[in-house]
Order: structure tokens, then sequence, then C-alpha cells
């Protein structure tokens, strides 16, 4: 890897594994210094121990999106200990499973505390410390918001989570709209399938096996396979990129079945 992000400091929220720990390590690894975020503290301190030892500039601080009022002032913890906030990994969320006739009100909250009050402030927050900092003025305001490819396709038990997701897509065109002469350029990535502790699972069953035969290609995909898009999203390449979906699935939702 190279610089790209050198002197820029990301915050990656929903960092104690699986997307978040992978997008941390790949900012690290471009210079960016990285304030891991998440509920789980034994997993972003290893994490934060393990890229100092790298060489990298790294903090964990325990941060639970779902309760937005925290959101604030763990920024200001990050730019204290780090600097100007220029960069943001929205990543926290919650799977959200749950047939639509016996979805709770508390399964649907928790689902959207998460997956979209808990994005719609941590940019909000992010967005407030770039313009206060002169990050934004710089031009190098960055909000990545991961959403996911139920943003845009219906997937049956999953209703409160494709809702959550779509409405990440929404707020993201909305806030870029809104900051687009301000120097912040926002955007969401919408991942396909990926294996992981959420889904691996599922994926071991018949109904896995059979789902995984219909992808065009047959197969999960890779957490590098988003290295590229998250790389350019979050550094210089995203000046002129700003309110997009960027849906990178390796085809698997296309019509057609496999």
């Amino acid at each position: 890897m190279g610089a790209s992000l050198q002197g820029q400091v990301a915050v990656v929220t929903g960092a104690s594994g699986g997307l978040g720990a992978h997008f941390a390590k790949l900012l690290a690894s471009e210079g960016a210094a990285v304030a891991l975020t998440a509920r789980r503290m034994d997993k972003i301190e290893a994490l934060a121990g393990e890229l100092a030892g790298q060489g990298h500039r790294a903090m964990a601080l325990r941060l639970d999106v779902a309760d937005a009022k925290s959101i604030a002032p763990a920024f200001d913890e990050i730019e204290t200990a780090l600097g100007p906030i220029s960069i943001l990994i929205n990543n926290a969320g919650v799977g959200g499973d749950g047939m639509a006739l016996e979805m709770t009100i508390e399964q649907f909250d928790e689902t959207f505390d998460v997956n979209v009050r808990g994005v719609y402030f941590a940019a909000q927050a992010a967005a407030q410390r770039m313009l206060a900092s002169g990050v934004a003025e710089r031009g190098e305001g960055r909000i990545v918001n991961i959403a996911s490819v139920a943003a845009q396709t219906n997937l049956p038990g999953l209703s409160a989570y494709c809702a959550s997701k779509a409405a990440v897509a929404m707020m993201t065109r909305v806030m870029a709209r809104e900051w687009a002469r301000r120097g912040i350029s926002v955007n969401a990535l919408g991942p396909g399938y990926i294996l992981s502790g959420i889904n691996d699972e599922w994926f071991a069953t018949e109904g896995g096996a059979a789902q995984l035969k219909r992808f065009p290609r047959r197969r999960l995909m890779q957490e590098s396979d988003l290295d590229a898009a998250i790389l350019m999203l979050a550094g210089p390449a995203a000046s002129a990129i700003t309110g997009q979906l960027f849906i990178i699935d390796d085809g698997q939702t296309l019509p057609g079945g496999g």
C-alpha cells in the first residue's frame, strides 16, 4: 500500500470485527490515523494495539451509536487525541432479521436505532467538526456510509434491515446535497454478500447453499473486494464524487439466477 491518506484522521464505527476492522487496517496502511469505535472494547483495543505495533497512529474508544447523544462527545475525544476528523467510515450496523408478520417493535427499533439514527448522527457530528476545524474548507471532508445491496433489492425475512439500508442511501443523497458547497463529500457503499459472523451459519445450510448457486459467479465476496472503493471515497479521488450509492456485489443482484 502507499500513503494516499497521510495526515488524515479517520473514524471507523463498528470496528470490532468484520468490515469495520478490515476498513480500519486499510486506512491505517494508507497513512491515516485511525480511531476505532465499537461496543466491544476488548476487540478494538487489541486491534489498536496491533496497528500501533506496526507504526500506525490508532486509538480505541467505546461507542454505542444507538446512544445518539454519546456520539458527539466521543468525536470530541477523538479530535483531542488524534487531531481534526477528516474521514468517517459509518460502518456500525446490526442485522435486523425477522419476518414482517413476526417483527416486534423492540426488534424494529433496535435495527433503526443503530442502522439509521446512529448513522445519521455520526455523519452529523463528523460534518460539524469538519466544518469547524477547516477540514471541509480545504475540501478534505469525506463521509462514507456503509449501506448494502439491501438498499435496492428485496430480501425476504429482512424487511426492517432493507428499510434501514434504503434510509441510509437516501440520507446520503440529502446530506450530500446540503453540504455540496461546504467541502464534504458524502457517499454510500452497498456491499453484496460477504461471509461473516452474521451469515456464516446460513450459508452452511441447504437454503444458503441454494442461494449461493443462484449468484452468477456462485461465490461470496471477500472483504478486500471493497478496498478500491473505500480508498476512492475516503481519499482525494472523491473530490468530485458525492451523493452516490456504489453497489459492489460481484453481480449477485443481477437478474436471471445462476
